[in-house]
């Protein structure tokens, strides 16, 4: 390795290889600190290695040096465990938020700063700085989204907040912070009880007729196996009640028509992966006709598209190729394959049920909260129906059960103490007199 010195020894100047950039070294501030000259010249290099080093010692007598870890470091750090320690734990697509958020907003703000600076009152400006900077277009952001004047969400904001906490936490088990800082909102009240966004039984009513209505007389007969398929999804998920990836990841090997031994009713016995994993999903028997209409319905064929006509004419061949048949799904096979939220969303608009009475738009996930109001609508224990939709009896209770009428008990709430019968008015007691015995 070749190896100079300037300025009296106090700069290192060395490369590793032969034709290499030249890297400089120096002690600045008690710390030993490095850097690449980014030239193979050696009289450049000096040139570059004494500017650096004086601009070192420049900021160190200004007090602007950082002496410690900043969050950058912290968050390079923790974005390279984050995707390592998680992978198969954590969906691909929150694993990217966090470098998302990071980039976009983080970075920008926190980049620079020591570690030991990130304080309550720092992470509050950054709050105050996220609301305040509507209306700008972020320089660092890469969509092509038009600039609005909407203030983040508050979930968009929490998320930012769950990434700096993990960052700052990634610093304290690599020492190089003591503690994590109170970065909680300051003037959070409790939080508000809202509704998820679901359908009521005549709301429901209303779809499924909708939508069964439309796989009848679809607007073009191309659409007519999409249009049943969309009817058979809501009433296959509404009986379900599985979350919308768990249906994309369901094959029909996964699913088995039973006669249940309590109720001796024929249901669908579902083995799903998704969020949580493998669970299990036992449906209400409403959902056995639709899945039967799915296993007996072939998925269309597609003859020669105009294109490949072409193609074959230009090539001299005269003869069309034949179509091949339908096939009925095989136990491997999805039970939705495709992807019809377009459609889905149509029916919703044309059927004015694409919103609530709140303004929330609801989606494929209206159909699974459907699937738990109604079944605590009719009575149904919290407990089971937390284990067969793979929650929590603490979410069912939160955001389900608080809205449920049939929850409160008009026997136990209106009750009235009897009223006490008139008192009446006390005797006088006559004691006889003792000389007249």
């Amino acid at each position: 390795m070749q190896r100079h010195e300037i300025l009296g020894g106090k700069v290192q100047i060395y490369r590793r290889a032969e034709g290499g950039s030249w890297h400089c070294s120096a002690s600045v501030g008690n710390k030993q600190r490095r850097s690449s000259t980014r030239t193979d010249s050696l009289s450049l290099a000096k040139q570059v290695a004494e500017d650096w080093y004086l601009g070192l010692r420049g900021k160190l007598h200004a007090g602007v040096l950082k002496t410690e870890k900043t969050f950058k470091d912290a968050a390079f750090q923790f974005t390279r465990e984050y995707e390592a320690i998680t992978e198969g734990q954590r969906s691909v697509r929150w694993t990217e938020g966090h470098a998302i958020r990071l980039r976009i907003h983080l970075l920008p703000f926190f980049g620079d700063m020591g570690l030991s600076e990130i304080t309550a009152g720092r992470v509050q400006e950054y709050r105050v700085h996220r609301m305040s900077s509507r209306g700008v277009a972020n320089p660092h952001s890469r969509s092509n989204r038009p600039v609005t004047d909407k203030a983040p969400a508050l979930k968009t904001l929490h998320n930012e907040i769950v990434t700096l906490r993990q960052v700052l936490h990634t610093a304290v088990r690599h020492g190089w912070v003591s503690h994590v800082p109170d970065i909680s909102s300051p003037y959070r009240a409790s939080s508000k009880v809202e509704h998820r966004p679901w359908f009521s039984p005549a709301e429901y009513k209303q779809l499924y007729k909708a939508t069964g209505a439309y796989a009848k007389e679809p607007f073009h007969e191309h659409y007519r196996w999409n249009a049943e398929q969309v009817h058979g999804y809501v009433l296959f998920m509404a009986n379900t009640g599985l979350r919308p990836d768990e249906a994309s990841n369901l094959e029909h090997r996964d699913v088995e028509i039973v006669i249940d031994d309590e109720t001796g009713q024929r249901i669908l016995e579902i083995e799903v992966r998704g969020k949580r994993g493998v669970g299990f999903c036992k449906s209400m028997p409403n959902a056995v006709r639709p899945y039967e209409r799915l296993l007996g319905r072939p998925k269309p064929v597609q003859g020669e598209t105009r294109r490949q006509r072409r193609r074959r004419e230009l090539e001299g061949v005269r003869e069309a190729p034949e179509t091949p048949l339908a096939e009925l799904p095989k136990p491997t096979d999805k039970v939705f394959p495709g992807n019809h939220v377009k459609l889905f969303n149509g029916i919703l608009d044309k059927a004015d049920l694409k919103f609530d009475r709140d303004g929330k738009a609801r989606t494929a996930y209206s159909l699974r909260h459907t699937y738990v109001c109604l079944r605590l609508m009719e009575g149904a224990d919290v407990y089971a129906v937390a284990r067969n939709c793979r929650t929590s009896v603490e979410m069912i209770q939160k955001h389900y059960a608080a809205h449920i009428k049939n929850m409160i008990s008009a026997a136990s709430v209106n009750v009235r103490r009897a009223k006490p019968s008139a008192r009446r008015k006390p005797q006088p007691v006559q004691f006889e007199d003792d000389d007249q015995s």
